[in-house]
């Protein structure tokens, strides 16, 4: 096994790890604050049959709108109206359960205790969507470069324009030279004498 896969193994046995401890530690947390959430609906008087709803809205506004935040591109709308949700549901979770435990006679310091299992929910779970997200952007090995194959000419291909051929240039013709017998002078015609014949002797 090379020095690669290694690291590769490492890092998926910590990512594992990880999502392992953050599942245990967000679950306690979301027990603790239902319990308390739970206990407040029913001293403002909900129900004790329906009042484990009023945890479940609470904390699972958060765990959605936390996967919201991390799934939606940053400085989209949407993903300014989930960051404020997410907001607003955590401060409603953290007072929730700081007011139970002031209205249960625990004073500030139980209110101030009492604000850690919500804020350890909400960091938890946005934890996990980080390494889910990091899970699925795992860096790719590298490319071996190679030579760079030789550029052929693909008349198929509609992006490439074949290449007109150049017409072969016709060698320069050289002055053909005919040499000519300059014409002869006529000679001129002389008298010829022409025997005439007659009837003597």
């Amino acid at each position: 096994m090379g020095t690669a896969d290694q690291q590769s193994s490492g890092m998926r046995w910590a990512r594992w790890s990880a999502v392992l401890v953050l599942i245990g530690i967000g679950s306690a947390a979301f027990v603790l604050s239902f319990a308390a959430l739970q206990d407040l609906a029913i001293m403002g008087g909900t129900p004790p049959g329906l009042a484990w709803l009023f945890p479940v809205i609470v904390d699972g506004t958060i765990i959605q709108a936390t996967m919201a935040v991390i799934a939606l591109p940053p400085r989209s709308a949407e993903h300014r109206w989930f960051s404020w949700i997410l907001v607003g549901g955590a401060v409603v979770s953290v007072s929730s359960n700081s007011a139970h435990a002031y209205l249960t006679g625990h004073g500030y310091g139980g209110a101030l205790l009492a604000a850690i299992p919500p804020l350890a929910l909400l960091i938890d779970t946005h934890g996990l969507v980080l390494l889910r997200r990091a899970a699925h952007h795992d860096p790719a090995p590298a490319a071996v470069v190679g030579p760079a194959p030789a550029a052929t000419a693909d008349t198929n291909s509609p992006d490439l324009v074949p290449l007109a051929e150049a017409p072969t240039p016709a060698p320069a013709s050289l002055p053909v030279r005919t040499f000519h017998t300059p014409p002869r002078a006529a000679a001129p015609l002389l008298p010829v004498a022409v025997p005439i014949p007659t009837g003597g002797n």
